[in-house]
This record gives C-alpha cells, sequence and structure tokens, in this order.
C-alpha cells in the first residue's frame, strides 16, 4: 500500500492563536501512512486551523509540528507541500482564469518517493465530468465541479497526504456523493487522508480513526465502530 513507513505527522503540544483568540489549545494528532482520519466538530471549534497549523498557513504559538520525521513547526506551506501533503481548503482555490485542463497539468508532479501513480489521464478516468470540461475556465465550473477540480489538481502532485477541508460542503446530494466516492477511491490507492466535512455518516464509513475537537482540544479519538456505536457520544459533540 503506502510507500512512506514513518509516520506522517506528529504533532505535539500545539497551541495557535488569532491575535488574543487561543484557538488550539495542546493538541496531539497524528497521521500514520495509509491511514484515513475523520477530523470532527462542530463550526468554530478548530478544525480548520489545526490543518492550516499542519500546513504552515499559520504560525502555532507553541508546540511542534513534526512531518515525515522532520520539525517543521513554522515552515512555509511551500517546504511542508514538497514532504508530501496536498491541501484541499474550504473555499477550494482553483485559478479561475485558468482551464481545467492548465488547472491539472500546472499541479502535475512526482511524489517524495518518485511515484507517478496519479497522471493526468487516471485523474479524468477518476473525474468523468472534468473530461467534458477540459476548456472550461475554473469560473466556469458549478461548484461541485470545481471541487472535483480541486482534489484532481491535489492529486497531481501524488501526495503521501491528502488534507480535504469541507469535503462535500454545499454540494448537491449527487454531487457529493461523487466526492465520497472518490474519497473511497483514494483511500484503496494507499495515500493517507485527513477529512473534515459534518457528515459523520459518511465520514465514518471511509475513516479507520476519529478525531473530535471541541474549542480547540481534543475530547474524542477512536476508530469508526467505536465511534458509531456511541449515538450519545455523537450527539453531544457533533449534534445540530
Amino acid at each position: 500500500m503506502s510507500r512512506v513507513t514513518t509516520t506522517l505527522v506528529h504533532a505535539t503540544g500545539l497551541n495557535t492563536h488569532y491575535g488574543q483568540s487561543h484557538i488550539l489549545r495542546g493538541i496531539d494528532f497524528e497521521v500514520l501512512p495509509g491511514q484515513t482520519i475523520g477530523l470532527m466538530g462542530r463550526n468554530g471549534m478548530g478544525k480548520s486551523t489545526l490543518l492550516k497549523s499542519l500546513m504552515g498557513l499559520v504560525k502555532p504559538s507553541s508546540g511542534q509540528v513534526h512531518i515525515k520525521g522532520q520539525d517543521m513547526t513554522g515552515a512555509a506551506p511551500f517546504e511542508v507541500a514538497r514532504l508530501g501533503l496536498a491541501y484541499v481548503p474550504e473555499g477550494r482555490g482553483i485559478f479561475g482564469n485558468l482551464s481545467v485542463k492548465e488547472n491539472l497539468q500546472m499541479a502535475a508532479r512526482a511524489g517524495t518517493q518518485g511515484q507517478r501513480e496519479w497522471t493526468y489521464e487516471r485523474v479524468l478516468e477518476t473525474f468523468p465530468r472534468l473530461k467534458e470540461r477540459l476548456g472550461h475556465g475554473g469560473q466556469q465550473l458549478s461548484g461541485g465541479e470545481q471541487q472535483m477540480l480541486t482534489i484532481g489538481r491535489a492529486l497531481m502532485t501524488n501526495p503521501d497526504l491528502l488534507i480535504l477541508d469541507e469535503a462535500t460542503e454545499g454540494l448537491a446530494p449527487l454531487i457529493a456523493r461523487e466526492i465520497w466516492r472518490i474519497c473511497a477511491l483514494i483511500r484503496e490507492s494507499g495515500i493517507s487522508s485527513i477529512i473534515v466535512d459534518k457528515n459523520w455518516k459518511h465520514v465514518t464509513q471511509i475513516t479507520d480513526k476519529n478525531v473530535i475537537l471541541v474549542k480547540g482540544e481534543v475530547v474524542y479519538e477512536g476508530d469508526s465502530p467505536t465511534l458509531v456505536s456511541q449515538p450519545q457520544l455523537l450527539e453531544q459533540y457533533l449534534g445540530v
């Protein structure tokens, strides 16, 4: 399955502030090779801040982020990306003035172990909708197509870890189903994932481990069957 044998991400004692606001409070978080993790919690609990702290987009106030054994605390995002992490942010961040084809091809590169398993052709096979839209500009796509393009572009970097923030937010049920199908394919291909999404039922169907945040602290960590068997816990921490 996965080519990387060392722990992919190991964060310890992470504290992150936005100005005076203390968002992450002493978080420990780990991703192993080939592991799919669901990162859960209500809005405003620190999920996106944790992802951004791992990716170097936000600098932690204290604590450490090790990626493949290297201390990358406070490193620039491009340095983190070079170690095989691909980030699909909430809001997607595609280049609207470039065509679908250009968005994909600009990202193409071998992975950290020289792997080129996710080629342009394979991405188009996985996302048949994109194949029909190759000449369209990014801004001409629907929200679901933009999400597919962002995930496809991330896969073109042949990452060891794919981070998906709000995987199906605002998407029609049919498109959301397609995104979940692709998440399962990514898992089968041996790439590790961190998935943030409000739909815990879908998330737990493809994750090995789930982490729930409340006010910037980890309140639960465990495998999917264990979490699903505790409706009271789901209601307490994730219920609307």
